[in-house]
C-alpha cells in the first residue's frame, strides 16, 4: 500500500486563515503548512483537491491542495455567494443583480477562467444554493426551475440541456452522489395536497415515471440525505408547527425510500419526539439516528430499515460516523453540555466517555483515528479553541484561540489510509499505553483527561429554605435525644438523678419566669390602686 496522505487542516481567524499539519503533532505543536493568507471566507472542494478563498468583495483565488499555491484569481463585482464543484473544475457565483432580467448566476472554468453557463435568479436561500448541482465525479450537472429539472453534461456545457424532468410544484432537489444516476425532488403541500418526495433517474431512456415516491401532510421542509452508493434516500420531513403540542420547535418524520422500490414508508422510531439528526456510515449499509424527546435514543438501523444496534438514551443531538466504518461518536451541543460517547457499533462495545463544551462543529479525520471539535465565531464570542480526540475519547491535542471562526479537515479519500484492522489495533494500543501516558497528558489538560475518568456522582435533591431550617431543627431534636439516649445507658441511680436534674434545671426556668410574671402583674395593680385613691 503507498504511503498514507499527510493530515491537513484549515483554521480561520480574523486575520485570514492557515493551512496546519497534522495530526501527529512531532513537537507537540501543530506544524504551518501554510502561513497566513488574508480573506473572508475559504472552502475545500469535496475531494480535497483545490480550496477556493473569498479575499474580499470582488475577489476569489483558487488554490492548487499539492502545494498550496494559487492556480487562479477571479475579479468578480458584488459577490454575494461562491461555491466549487466537488473536484473543483468548476466556480460557480452569485451576485447582486442590477437589473430585473440579469445573469447574475455565473459557472467559470477553474482552467480556463472563462464562462461556461449564465442564468438569473432574484434570490437566493439554502434549498436553492449551489443552484447547479454536481455528481462527486462531475459528470452530471442539474438545476431545478418552475415546474422542472434540467439536466447538463457536466463535462461539456457548450451542448446546453440535455434533458428534462417534469416536476410540477418543485421547491428541492438533490442528486445522488455516484455518478449522478438518480435526482430525488420535493414538492410541497399545495391545495389540499400532500407534501411529496420523488425518485427519478437521470437517464434519458428511463424516464419520466418517478421510481420511488412518497407522500406526507404536515411538512414545510425537508431534508434529503443520500447514501454514497444511491440505493437509498433518508427523507426529514419537518413542520413548523407540532398540533400535538408536545414541542415548541415542531415536528419531524423520518422517511426512508430506495431506488429499487423496496422500500417507501416511515423508519420505525421507538421514542416519541423530534429527530434530532441522521447519518449514513461511510459504506451506506448502515445509517444511525438521534431522536426523541431529552434524554433521546440512538438507533442504528441496516439497510432494509431494521435496527442492529441501540446505543441507548442520553444528551445527545449529534451523530457522526467514522470514516474507516466501525466507529462512531455521539454526542451533545449546541444547548447541551458537550457529552461525547465513542462507540464500537460492530461490537457493540462502549469506548469511552468525555466532554466538549459549547462546541459549534465536530468532524472525524479522513484517516478515522481523531475526532476534532471547534468553538467558533459567531456563534459563540468567547471560549474560543480546537481540541482532538482519539477513538476512544482520550484528549490528544487543544489550543485555545482569542477569536476563530473556522476549523476544517483537509477532504482525502478514506481508501488512502489504512484498513479497519489497523485501526483496530491502534485503539487497542491507546489502551495498552493510557497508563504511560496519562501523566503526561494531565498535565496539559488536566481537565478534559480527569473528565473522561472521573465517575458520575448522583445530584442532590433540591431542598427549599423552609426544608433547610426544618432539617436544621430536626437535627437540634436529634442531638437532644441523643443526650437523652446517653443518659438511658448510665445505671438506674445515676439514670434517675439524671433525669431529676434534666427536670429541676428545667422546672426552675419555668419557675423564676412565671415569679417574675406574678411581680410584675403586683406591681401594675398596686399602681392602679394608689393612682385611683389619689384621684378620688
Amino acid at each position: 500500500m503507498e504511503k498514507s496522505p499527510a493530515l491537513e487542516i484549515l483554521v480561520r481567524e480574523p486575520e485570514g486563515f492557515s493551512i496546519w499539519k497534522g495530526p501527529p503533532f512531532g513537537n507537540g505543536q501543530p506544524q504551518v503548512q501554510l502561513e497566513r493568507v488574508s480573506c473572508s471566507s475559504a472552502k475545500f472542494s469535496d475531494n480535497g483537491s483545490r480550496l477556493m478563498v473569498i479575499k474580499d468583495s470582488s475577489i476569489i483565488s483558487i488554490y492548487d491542495c499539492s502545494k498550496f499555491t494559487e492556480i487562479r484569481c477571479f475579479n468578480i463585482p458584488s459577490i454575494l455567494a461562491a461555491s466549487l464543484s466537488p473536484r473543483g473544475a468548476y466556480l460557480q457565483t452569485f451576485q447582486k443583480p442590477s437589473a430585473p432580467q440579469e445573469k447574475n448566476v455565473v459557472l467559470w472554468s477553474v482552467e480556463s477562467g472563462s464562462s461556461v453557463y449564465h442564468q438569473s435568479m432574484k434570490n437566493m436561500s439554502k434549498t436553492t444554493w449551489p443552484t447547479i448541482q454536481f455528481s462527486f465525479d462531475e459528470s452530471v450537472a442539474c438545476r431545478f426551475c418552475t415546474n422542472e429539472i434540467q439536466i447538463f453534461d457536466g463535462k461539456d456545457f457548450s451542448k446546453g440541456i440535455i434533458n428534462r424532468l417534469r416536476v410540477p410544484g418543485i421547491a428541492a432537489m438533490e442528486l445522488s452522489r455516484t455518478a449522478g444516476s438518480h435526482i430525488a425532488a420535493f414538492v410541497a403541500e399545495s391545495k389540499g395536497m400532500p407534501a411529496s418526495v420523488q425518485i427519478f433517474s437521470s437517464k434519458k431512456d428511463e424516464q419520466p415515471q418517478p421510481v420511488a415516491r412518497r407522500s406526507f401532510f404536515r411538512c414545510s421542509t425537508v431534508q434529503l440525505h443520500w447514501n454514497c452508493i444511491s440505493t437509498g434516500l433518508l427523507v426529514l420531513a419537518q413542520s413548523d408547527v407540532d398540533k400535538t403540542n408536545q414541542s415548541y420547535y415542531g415536528e419531524s418524520k423520518l422517511n426512508y425510500l430506495t431506488t429499487d422500490g423496496s422500500h417507501e414508508g416511515l423508519v420505525p422510531l421507538r421514542k416519541e419526539g423530534p429527530v434530532h439528526d441522521v447519518q449514513w456510515s461511510s459504506s451506506g449499509l448502515e445509517f444511525a439516528v438521534v431522536y426523541g424527546f431529552m434524554p433521546a435514543k440512538a438507533t442504528v438501523f441496516d439497510r432494509k430499515c431494521n435496527p442492529i444496534v441501540e446505543l441507548g438514551a442520553g444528551p445527545y443531538n449529534t451523530i457522526r460516523f467514522n470514516p474507516k466504518g466501525r466507529f462512531l461518536c455521539l454526542a451533545g451541543f449546541g444547548n447541551l453540555p458537550g457529552d461525547m460517547a465513542f462507540w464500537d457499533y460492530s461490537e457493540k462495545k462502549l469506548l469511552g466517555n468525555t466532554k466538549a463544551e459549547c462546541s459549534v462543529t465536530s468532524e472525524w479525520s479522513p484517516d478515522g483515528r481523531h475526532f476534532m471539535t471547534a468553538t467558533t465565531a459567531p456563534r459563540l464570542q468567547i471560549d474560543n479553541g480546537i481540541k482532538f480526540f482519539g477513538t476512544n475519547g482520550s484528549l490528544y491535542f487543544g489550543k485555545m484561540f482569542d477569536r476563530l471562526y473556522q476549523a476544517e479537515w483537509k477532504p482525502e479519500a478514506p481508501e488512502k489510509f489504512s484498513d479497519f484492522s489497523d485501526l483496530a489495533h491502534s485503539v487497542s494500543t491507546l489502551k495498552i499505553d493510557d497508563n504511560k501516558k496519562q501523566g503526561h497528558e494531565s498535565k496539559s489538560f488536566p481537565s478534559s483527561t480527569k473528565t473522561a475518568a472521573m465517575p458520575t456522582h448522583k445530584p442532590a435533591a433540591y431542598r427549599p429554605p423552609h426544608a433547610k431550617s426544618a432539617a436544621a431543627i430536626q437535627a437540634e431534636v436529634n442531638k437532644d435525644t441523643e443526650i437523652i439516649e446517653s443518659h438511658l445507658s448510665l445505671s438506674p441511680i445515676l439514670l434517675t438523678s439524671s433525669l431529676k436534674s434534666i427536670s429541676n434545671s428545667e422546672t426552675s426556668k419555668n419557675a423564676a419566669r412565671n415569679k417574675k410574671r406574678r411581680e410584675k402583674q403586683r406591681e401594675k395593680k398596686a399602681a392602679e390602686a394608689s393612682s385611683s385613691s389619689t384621684a378620688s
